[in-house]
C-alpha cells in the first residue's frame, strides 16, 4: 500500500467515524441543518475532490495532486450548494405534483423518490456536468496558459460532447444516477446531500475506469 492510499483511506475513515459516533453525528447534522449551504459546500468540496484524486489514482496508477486543487474543490463546493437547494426543490415539487394528480402514486414514498430523482437527473443533472467541466477547464487554463482568458467558443469547443452525451448523459445519468438518487431521496432529509457527496466519489471512479478503457481501445486500434 502506498502512502497516498493510506492517507486517502484515513480521510474516508474519518468521515465514517464522524457519522458513526452519535455525538459527532448529531453535531455534524446540527451544523449542516443550521447552515445548509455551507454544509453542502464542505461536503462536496471535500468528498468530490477525494473522488477526483481517486480517479487519477486509478487512471495513472499513482497519486497525483493536480494544479489548482483548491480552486477545483471550490467548484465542487459551489455544486454542493446548488444540489442542497435542488434536493428541496425537486422533493417538494414532486410532492406538490402528486397531490394535484399531475404525477401518480401520491401516497408512495418510493414513487416520490423515483420521480424526484428521474426529473432531477434529466433536467438539472446534465447542466451540472457542463458546469463542472467548464469550471475544471477554467482552473486548468489559469495554470497551464498563464491565466489567459477562455472565450465562450473556447469553452464549447473544449468539451468532448460525444463522451458527455453518449456516456455521461445517456448511460451514467440514466443507468447510475437515477437509481442511486432514488435511494438518496428515500433517506432522511439531513443525510441526502451527504449521501450525494459520497456518490461523487463513485463518479470519479466511473470516469477513471471509462477513460482507462478508452485508452486501451485506442492503443489496440493503433496496433
Amino acid at each position: 500500500m502506498k502512502k497516498g492510499d493510506f492517507l486517502w483511506g484515513s480521510l474516508l475513515l474519518l468521515w465514517i467515524v464522524i457519522l458513526i459516533i452519535p455525538t459527532s453525528r448529531e453535531a455534524f447534522i446540527a451544523f449542516t441543518s443550521t447552515y445548509p449551504y455551507l454544509g453542502g459546500f464542505i461536503k462536496f468540496g471535500i468528498l468530490a475532490t477525494m473522488g477526483d484524486l481517486l480517479g487519477v489514482r486509478i487512471l495513472k496508477d499513482k497519486w497525483i495532486v493536480p494544479k489548482g486543487l483548491i480552486l477545483k474543490a471550490i467548484v465542487w463546493g459551489v455544486i454542493g450548494m446548488v444540489i442542497t437547494l435542488m434536493f428541496t426543490v425537486f422533493t417538494t415539487g414532486v410532492a406538490a405534483a402528486q397531490s394535484q394528480g399531475i404525477l401518480p402514486f401520491k401516497d408512495s414514498k418510493l414513487a416520490r423518490a423515483f420521480f424526484g430523482s428521474a426529473i432531477m437527473n434529466v433536467t438539472f443533472g446534465p447542466m451540472i456536468y457542463i458546469y463542472e467541466k467548464f469550471g475544471d477547464m477554467l482552473v486548468n487554463t489559469r495554470y497551464e496558459n498563464n491565466g489567459s482568458k477562455l472565450t465562450v467558443k473556447n469553452f464549447v469547443d473544449g468539451i468532448d460532447w460525444y463522451t458527455i452525451v453518449s456516456f455521461s448523459w445517456l448511460k451514467i445519468q440514466t443507468l447510475v444516477w437515477i437509481p442511486c438518487h432514488t435511494i438518496v431521496f428515500l433517506l432522511p432529509e439531513e443525510y441526502r446531500v451527504l449521501a450525494a457527496a459520497f456518490l461523487s466519489i463513485l463518479l470519479g471512479v466511473i470516469i477513471a475506469i471509462s477513460r482507462k478503457r478508452n485508452m486501451g481501445v485506442q492503443i489496440e486500434a493503433e496496433d
